[in-house]
């Protein structure tokens, strides 16, 4: 079965899915993954901006599988050509091969060899922090009540996860000469700097806070920009951050506080940009509800449970919409978004091999 996922894998390698620009649509990738499952009802829908979803359906299963097929950019450090599949010491790799390419080729794979009732559905948006595929599956489809998200766990399934949120924050300064000594606290940028000392500082004091295996408030001060030169006043700046909230913690009250943290006068906007709920999704007595149902899920499944993870998919996605769900997938999530990603070989084939199990059982 090997042979055929890595003739898969190469081929999807080979596609240029990166996110951004996201330049996708019902042609490319999605042709390919048309023709290679006869037998399926396939609906193509574009959601707009390069977000394009495919769903093949066999049979009448209640169980969706879903694997994004955008890749982030190409990372600084590649020793090869990142869309040319290299095979070599019990390894794939590609870009995509680990995040998660290479579980579209064990599910293609699976597919092929198995004529059980079967829901995969590919999708163009995971990696741009703008889930219109989920979204618009849950929402025009009910029937479904279960869902396996494919991205990397080593072959083992995820029940819970954190869950994210990515914010801007744009300072404003008055802009003057750099000369002036009112510039120590005018300036937009020493706005925004002294405004992430804080939010680091918060965070930090927070690190003893958990969810079983997880700890503390992943955080990241990912992006600042602002300013004309270095003897000029900043007026304005823009800080991009993001953090990943545990599934016990309120987004909603994390954000007040880092806005909290800075003067009103100094902000000109402050403003969420994408939030994914944690896994599970709901609070309370939902969450362990849920909890309860993506284990029984993985139990039915015959897959081997694994700890809590602390990056997220869009397994809560599904879950926040009311289904049982898990994530469950090839590889490590160590090697995605690294140059010369890779996948193990022996996850690739077990996994596959639990993929075409499920599918030949049905529901």
């Amino acid at each position: 079965m090997i042979d055929a996922i890595l003739k898969h894998l190469e081929t999807l390698v080979a596609f240029d899915t990166r996110n951004p620009p996201r330049a996708i649509d019902g042609e490319g990738v999605f042709a390919y993954l048309r023709a290679q499952l006869p037998g399926f009802r396939h609906e193509l829908r574009d959601h707009g901006a390069g977000a394009v979803s495919l769903l093949a359906v066999r049979g009448r299963p209640t169980r969706v599988f879903n694997v994004h097929m955008d890749t982030v950019p190409v990372a600084e450090g590649w020793s090869q050509d990142p869309f040319r599949l290299a095979v070599r010491d019990g390894r794939a790799i590609g870009l995509g091969a680990c995040d998660i390419k290479g579980a579209a080729a064990g599910l293609l794979g699976a597919a092929g060899r198995t004529s059980g009732d079967a829901a995969l559905l590919f999708s163009s948006d995971e990696e741009a922090n703008d889930a219109r595929c989920v979204a618009a599956f849950v929402r025009e489809h009910p029937e479904f009540t279960e869902a396996v998200v494919a991205e990397p766990t080593r072959a083992a399934a995820v029940l819970s996860h954190r869950g994210i949120v990515s914010a801007q924050a744009r300072f404003r300064g008055i802009p003057g000469h750099a000369s002036e000594r009112r510039a120590l606290g005018d300036s937009a940028v020493h706005r925004a700097v002294e405004w992430g000392a804080k939010a680091l500082a918060q965070v930090r004091a927070l690190q003893d806070q958990g969810f079983g295996v997880l700890e503390g408030l992943p955080f990241n001060l990912g992006r600042i920009e602002g300013g004309i030169k270095g003897n000029v006043i900043a007026g304005s700046c823009d800080l991009r951050f993001g953090f990943r909230p545990l599934p016990s913690q309120s987004p909603d009250a994390l954000l007040a506080m880092f806005r909290g943290m800075a003067a009103p006068a100094h902000l000109e906007s402050f403003e969420e940009l994408f939030r994914g709920p944690a896994l599970p999704a709901g609070q309370g007595t939902d969450a362990t509800t849920q909890l309860a149902a993506g284990r029984g899920l993985a139990m039915r499944l015959g897959l081997p449970v694994a700890e809590a993870v602390d990056f997220w998919t869009e397994a809560s996605l599904f879950s926040q919409a009311g289904l049982a769900a898990i994530v469950f997938g090839p590889g490590d999530i160590a090697q995605a978004h690294a140059a010369d990603e890779w996948v193990e070989l022996a996850q690739l084939e077990a996994v596959a091999q639990h993929y075409a199990r499920i599918i030949g059982h049905g529901n």
